[in-house]
């Protein structure tokens, strides 16, 4: 049976592009710490391993697999490692999400929607699946970054049975009230918890907004954090999804044959 109540975390810190043994120690690192202190679902950013080192993803992605094998021996029973690194797929490069759940790989989502202004659709192939993962903690919807924008995808998931989404990402400035306002409203509309990593730091000219939030399904900012490397971590209750969506039934009022 999956854990009513638990505790989550997002992981924000800033990714040093390109070198994946900086990236892999501090992560190895917070998820020691994070099961030590009983976080059952970790959240890390998007592309979290290499950052959005363009012209060098082919070669870095060759170490995935071996990154993924790190992974599944850092998660402890119980506990879902969720992040996006750079998948290589018979000569294309994806941003792909995996999921880990108590040291096993259950399922892996690649980025739909691919950001042109940051030449992510240059680069990279676009996925065409979306992903609910059945785990151990409950049923998780996963998003990236910009997919985020496009609500026919969370409430899909959503209408699969989704309890949580969990949003990986690379969200720069000026856009941090975009990102504020989308993820507390995906949260309301589908009447369920969001636990969002974003990376900080800089990469070039651009600056990462970081604030990497938890919201539950009322809408509520229950963790957030500024723009420095930090760690948030907040205790997600399931039985509040059956119940705000029992004293707002929205999902119920559907009309979908009106639109």
């Amino acid at each position: 049976m999956p854990k009513a109540v638990f505790n989550a975390a997002s992981v924000q810190f800033a990714i040093k592009l390109g070198d994946v043994d900086a990236n892999l120690s501090y992560v190895l690192s917070e998820i020691k710490r994070l099961s030590k202190q009983q976080a059952r679902l970790i959240v890390l950013p998007e592309m979290w391993n290499t950052g959005y080192a363009w012209r060098k993803l082919g070669k870095l992605s060759e170490r995935t697999p071996e990154i993924l094998e790190e992974l599944k021996k850092a998660s402890k029973k119980g506990t879902v490692i969720i992040g996006s690194m750079p998948e290589k797929d018979e000569g294309d490069i994806y941003n792909t999400a995996y999921v880990i759940d108590s040291g096993k790989l259950i399922g892996k989502y690649r980025k739909i929607h691919l950001f042109a202004p940051m030449k992510e659709d240059y680069f990279l192939k676009a996925g065409s699946e979306p992903l609910l993962c059945n785990t151990s903690l409950g049923k998780i919807g996963v998003l990236i970054c910009y997919d985020v924008r496009f609500p026919e995808l969370a409430r899909k998931l959503t209408l699969e049975g989704a309890e949580m989404l969990v949003v990986p990402a690379e969200w720069p400035h000026p856009r941090l009230d975009h990102w504020r306002t989308i993820l507390k409203t995906r949260a309301i509309e589908n009447q369920l918890f969001v636990i969002a990593a974003n990376r900080c730091g800089k990469q070039g000219m651009v600056r990462f907004c970081g604030n990497s939030m938890i919201v539950n399904p009322w809408g509520e900012v229950i963790a957030e954090t500024g723009e420095k490397e930090k760690t948030i971590t907040a205790e997600i209750d399931l039985s509040l999804v059956a119940k705000y969506r029992k004293e707002m039934p929205a999902l119920k009022g559907r009309r979908p044959g009106a639109y």
